[in-house]
C-alpha cells in the first residue's frame, strides 16, 4: 500500500510565504535544540566540471537533516556562469520533505526558492534579537537575489524608511533594478557606495567577495550586520577586525569555523579565539544572548544551515496541511 504522491511546491507558491512568518519559525524550532543538534548532518559538496571553456567553480551540494520536524534533504546545484552563459539563476534545487513517524515524503519544494526565503529568513530573526528596534536605515551590499530578499525581509522586522543599494559598480543594472522595485514598493531607496555606512543601522552584506567590502572603522556604533555571502574559507565580505570587538552570533561555532572565511582569518590571525568565540543563534533564540545597549556593534554571520531548510520546510507543509493540535 502506497501513500499520496508528495505535492511539489513552486517557486511562486514559496513566495506567499511571509520573511516574518519564516522567521517566527525558525526562532520557535531553533530555541528548543541544543548546539549539538543544530546540525546532526554536515552537508557534502561535491565539484562538478567546468563547462567547455568556462572558468567558474560548479558544485553539487547534499544538504540532509533529521530532527522533530521530520527528514529533509535539500539538492542544490551552484553554476557561477549561469546568469552570463546561459540566463539561468547561479542557484538552483529542490527540497524533499519526509514526515516525521512514517517518513512518508510530504513536499517537493523548489530549492532556490526555498533558500531564498530561509536564508533571508535567518537574517531577520537575528536582526529582530540583535538590532535596535529603531533602526530605519539599511545598507545593502549586493543587489542579486539575497540582496532583494534581505531587502523585504529587513523591512519585514525593523521601520526602515531608507535604503542605500551598493551594487558591484557604480552602473549596476541589477543594483538599479532593486533600486527602482523599492521604490515601487514605497520605500525611500537609492543607489550608493561604502561611504554610506557612516548612516546605516543595519548592514547586510549578500555578495561573492573574496576581500572585505569595507574598513572596520567604516560601521558606526550600534550598527548591526548579517553577513550572509561568504560560505568557504577564501570567501570574505567583512573586516576581521570588526569581529573582534563586536557582538559577534554565528549558527554554530563549528559550521562557521569550517565555512566562514572571515571566521577563519580572525582566528588565524588571533583576533578571535578558536573557541568560545560567538554567542550562537539557539542562545539567541531562547533569548539567552542580547545586545548590551544601543551603542554596541553587532555581527552574524551566516554560513546556513540544513537544519533551517528543514524547519522551514515544516513551516511550509503544516500551512498547507495543518497537524493536529498536539502533534509534533
Amino acid at each position: 500500500m502506497t501513500g499520496p504522491a508528495p505535492r511539489f511546491l513552486t517557486a511562486a507558491e514559496v513566495a506567499t510565504f511571509g520573511f516574518a512568518e519564516a522567521a517566527d519559525a525558525l526562532q520557535a524550532g531553533l530555541a528548543d535544540r541544543s548546539s549539538q543538534t543544530l546540525d546532526p548532518v554536515p552537508r557534502s559538496a561535491i565539484q562538478l566540471p567546468a563547462e567547455p571553456d568556462g572558468t567558474g567553480d560548479r558544485e553539487l551540494l547534499l544538504m540532509p537533516c533529521h530532527g522533530p520536524e521530520g527528514v529533509g534533504v535539500k539538492l542544490v546545484t551552484v553554476a557561477p556562469e549561469n546568469p552570463s552563459r546561459h540566463g539561468l539563476p547561479r542557484i538552483q534545487g529542490s527540497y524533499a520533505l519526509f514526515s516525521p513517524d512514517g517518513l512518508e515524503p510530504r513536499l517537493i519544494i523548489d530549492g532556490a526558492a526555498l533558500t531564498r526565503l530561509r536564508t533571508a529568513a535567518v537574517s531577520a530573526l537575528a536582526t529582530r534579537l540583535l538590532a535596535r528596534p529603531d533602526s530605519r536605515r539599511l545598507v545593502i551590499f549586493g543587489a542579486g537575489v539575497q540582496g532583494a530578499a534581505h531587502a523585504a525581509a529587513i523591512r519585514a522586522v525593523r521601520p526602515i524608511e531608507h535604503v542605500i543599494v551598493i551594487g558591484a559598480g557604480s552602473d549596476s543594472a541589477r543594483a538599479s533594478a532593486l533600486v527602482a522595485q523599492l521604490r515601487a514598493d514605497g520605500a525611500s531607496a537609492r543607489l550608493g557606495d561604502a561611504g554610506a555606512l557612516a548612516e546605516a543601522d543595519i548592514v547586510c552584506t549578500c555578495t561573492t567577495a573574496t576581500e572585505p567590502l569595507f574598513a572596520e572603522g567604516a560601521v558606526r556604533p550600534g550598527t548591526h550586520v548579517n553577513a550572509i555571502g561568504s560560505h568557504r574559507p577564501s570567501m570574505c565580505e567583512l573586516p576581521v577586525e570588526l569581529l573582534g570587538g563586536a557582538l559577534l552570533a554565528v549558527e554554530t561555532e563549528r559550521a562557521a569555523r569550517a565555512e566562514a572565511g572571515e571566521i577563519v582569518r580572525a582566528i588565524e590571525t588571533g583576533v578571535l579565539p578558536e573557541t568560545g568565540f560567538a554567542a550562537e543563534l539557539s542562545a539567541l533564540a531562547a533569548g539567552r544572548v542580547t545586545r548590551r545597549d544601543d551603542a554596541q556593534i553587532t555581527v552574524f554571520k551566516s554560513v546556513g544551515l540544513s537544519v533551517e531548510d528543514l524547519i522551514v520546510a515544516r513551516a511550509l507543509a503544516d500551512r498547507l496541511d495543518p497537524p493536529p493540535v498536539g502533534a509534533s
